[in-house]
This record gives structure tokens, sequence and C-alpha cells, in this order.
């Protein structure tokens, strides 16, 4: 009888395992044929399909969860994609100095946008000197507001943008409000609450208490935009949060940088923020009070480039590697995370080979440890190029900007990071001004003081230097 009842559990649990099996083959193959067919680089597809293969179960709940795509998807439901409202008219007239011609061609092909000439652009360095101006012209907004932000934290800063945007409402200006799911708080969002209660509409982007509709951590709206009455935009790097009222001197402060937009250029910004709202909301922003004919009103030729994991795909990171490849003689920037794959690391050595000096400025220390980590792993080829790596001392900068030649500035949400390129919705301005490029370049000199050298990473320990070569292995991710 024990004999018996042993072999039925033998070959129950051989049947299970059995069983098992087969599902873990189903599985792997299932994601072998959807990576295959989907994923345009062979590293990802490689990736994945070893995953599955080696973890079918874990693998591929992994792939569910962060290796679809689902925003196209659910975006042609809506009718709309993130970047549909921004096939503006294009222009046979070039408005860019002869030298910018090749590039600008470039930049009209990835984007299907048309620089705009009769720009006015001013720059402000942190919430202390941005706030005020933002909230200003919240209050004076007559027709219609449209404010997006990755972070909206609901502290005393928070707070007094929620006033502020609740009294335009109740004096009956046009109020959308766009919160990023995961940036404004995925299990807790005050603010969202704050305003719906106030009767504002606003929506929270890609966000579901299910994880397979909304990814944890990929595919964030990372943009940071303001437009009011469809005349003035704010952008750049800017969240809404108390830490960024430096000089109030906050527990964690984060510097950062932003920029006021007038003139033509602030209706792409305008297009941008709608598509936004209707893959959110479902409402098409169409006309006045949203878009208004807007006059020439300063010296920059400006357009919006947008990117994101759908029809925009590794837009800004074309555009990246455009104005490498046509940069003459300089190419200086700052960001506060510096991870971007073989293809831009690949570029900007080849510009520094060539005699362009290449200035990367980045956080001797940022706000995520493990991201400087694998920064330090990722630098040496660079160095040995010739490209110089300076050290930003804290606190930490979280602005982004880059200028080119001494004219041409790129500016807005976007990092230096594989998920910026690849996986978040992110929007960048490029700015042709010689005055603004000259701003930008001084407030980047300022950052230049101290500079990592190629046996500064050589005299990292060999734990220290195995830790950042096995964290650089989550590039995709960080």
């Amino acid at each position: 009888m024990e004999n018996a009842l042993f072999r039925w559990v033998q070959s129950t649990a051989l049947m299970r395992a059995d069983v098992e099996a087969l599902i873990g083959v189903a599985l792997a193959i299932g994601v072998t044929l959807h990576a295959l067919l989907r994923k345009r680089r062979v590293s990802v597809a490689v990736g994945w399909i070893g995953l599955a293969w080696l973890s079918p179960i874990f693998g591929t709940a992994l792939y569910l969860t962060f290796g679809i795509n689902r925003v196209s998807r659910r975006a042609r439901r809506l009718r709309t994609k993130p970047s549909d409202a921004t096939q503006l008219p294009d222009t046979d007239d070039a408005v860019v100095p002869e030298t910018l011609w090749p590039l600008d061609r470039a930049i009209r092909r990835i984007t299907s946008l048309p620089a705009f000439a009769g720009n006015a652009v001013e720059m402000f360095r942190n919430g202390d000197a941005a706030y005020p101006v933002m909230l200003a012209a919240i209050r004076e907004a007559q027709a219609s507001i449209g404010l997006s932000s990755y972070i909206f934290r609901d502290d005393a800063t928070g707070r007094e943008f929620c006033d502020a945007l609740v009294e335009a409402q109740n004096r009956g200006v046009k109020v959308r409000v766009i919160i990023d799911g995961i940036g404004g708080g995925y299990f807790r969002t005050p603010v969202y609450r704050r305003l719906t209660a106030a009767g504002v509409p606003v929506a929270l982007f890609m966000h579901s208490a299910l994880p397979w509709r909304m990814p944890f951590l990929n595919l964030r709206s990372h943009k940071k935009l303001l437009i009011l009455d469809g005349r003035i935009a704010f952008t750049g790097g800017l969240n809404i949060s108390h830490a960024n009222r430096v000089a109030l001197k906050p527990e964690h402060p984060i510097r950062d940088t932003h920029f006021r937009m007038t003139g033509p250029v602030v209706e792409q910004l305008a297009a941008a923020f709608a598509a936004d709202w209707a893959f959110v909301d479902g409402e098409i922003l169409d006309g006045e009070p949203w878009f208004v004919d807007l006059a020439p009103c300063g010296p920059s030729v400006a357009r919006a480039v947008t990117s994101g994991p759908d029809a925009d795909v590794e837009k800004i990171e074309q555009v990246i590697l455009q104005t490498l490849a046509c940069a003459r003689r300089k190419v200086r920037f700052v960001t506060p995370y510096f991870l971007p794959d073989e293809l831009v690391t690949g570029a900007l050595a080849q510009a520094a080979m060539r005699g362009i000096t290449v200035d990367v400025i980045i956080p001797r220390v940022s706000d995520h440890p493990f991201i400087d980590w694998a920064t330090r792993a990722h630098l040496e080829p660079l160095l040995r190029a010739g490209v110089q790596v300076w050290l930003d001392e804290p606190p930490f900068d979280h602005s982004k900007a880059m200028v080119v030649d001494d004219i041409w500035c790129f500016v807005g949400s976007a990092n230096w990071d594989m998920r910026s390129f690849r996986l978040n919705f992110e929007l960048n301005v490029e700015i042709i001004d010689a005055d603004c490029a000259a701003a930008l370049d001084r407030f980047m000199r300022g950052k230049m003081e101290t500079q990592l050298r190629r046996e500064d990473l050589a005299a990292r320990g060999l734990p220290v230097r195995l830790r950042d070569a096995g964290v650089r292995l989550l590039l995709p991710y960080l």
C-alpha cells in the first residue's frame, strides 16, 4: 500500500513537472516571438529572450511588465498619439544661419516640424527665480492654463500652485493639469485629490492600480510644461517642489534651470500639451483659447522636439546625434544623469577625436548613488578619446542644457540616459541664439572647477570597480 502511494505521488510530481516544463517552454517561445518581431535593437531582444529561457515564469512576468509598449495600443483607441498634434505645416524657407542648414534639414526630417523665428527666451535659476514668475503668470491668465509636471509635491510650494490654479478656474479660466502617475506619487496623490476636489480638471499620466496597464517604472511623462493663454510657455527641468527653493535652505535642495518662452514656438509647445491631454483624458483641445495667432517678439529661432516610446521614439537622441555630427568647434552640456548608450558615447568620442572640444558636466554626487556608480563605469572610453568630464559640486543640480559652437542650444526635460531617450515622454526645445548660448555657457563654465581624469577612475579599488560595472549592466532601466 505504501509503495503504491509512493509511486502515485512520484508519478503525480513528474506529471506536474512535465506540465510546468511545457508551460515554461510555451512562455519562453511567446516572449521570443514577440521580442523578435517588436524589438529593434539586437542587444535588447537577446537580453529578453535569454532571460525568458533562463527563467520562463519570472522572465515572462518581467517582460509583460517592462518589455511591452502598450502606449501605442492605448493611443490608437483615443485616435491620437502624444506626437500627432505636433504635425504642423512645414516650410521650405530656412530661418537659421547658413552654417546650420544641414542640421536644420536633419532636425526637420526627424521632428516633421519647422524652426520658427521671432521668439523670446528668458532663463531662470532654481524655483526661487522661476516660481514667482510662473505663479504671477497663472494669476494673470485670462483664458487658458495647461500645466504638466512630472513631480508636483503637496508641500508649501505645491499648495501655492494649487491655490493659484483653483483661483484661475474659479474666475473662468479653462485649466487642465497633467501629473505623472509615478512622479506625482503612485500610492498617494494628494495634489491630484486636492485639485479634483476643487473642480480643476486634472489627470494622472499612465496611472492604474493594475501593473499590466501601467508599468511601475517605464513610460513616464517627464515633461515640465506651463502654457498660458496659448501665448506664454514655461519649460525646462523644474518640477514643482519646495526642494527647488534653494534660497530657503530646504533639507535636500535641488538646483535647476527653467525657461520662459514667447513667440511662434509656443504653438508647438501648446500642441504637445494638447496631445498629452487627449491621451490621458480624451478631450481634444483645439482652437482658442488654447491656440492663438502668435506674432514674432524676439531674436531666437526655436523648435520643440518631443520624444517618447510611440511615433516619437528616440527623436531627442537622434537630434543629439545629428548635432554632434555637425558640430565644428565646441560641444558643452550639463546633465544630472549621464548613462547614454554606445551610439551617443561613440558620437561624443568621435567628436573629441576630430578635434572638437567636448565638455560633459555631471554631478559629483547625484540624488541616486547607484546612478553615480554606473556613470563611473561608463566614462573611461570617453576620457581616453579626449572628452573632458567635469564634476559639479553639491547641492545636486537637475539642469539639462547643451550648447554647440556658441549658437545652438538644446534645453528641456530630457536627461542624457537611455530612460529619457527611449522610455520617457520628454520635451526639449532647440534654440538658435548667440546671446542665449552665451548665457548658458556662462552658467556651465561656473560648474567646471573639478575635472575627472582617467587616473581618478583607475584609483578606485577593485570592489568599487566591480560594483560600478555590475550596476552598469542595469543601464537600460536606470
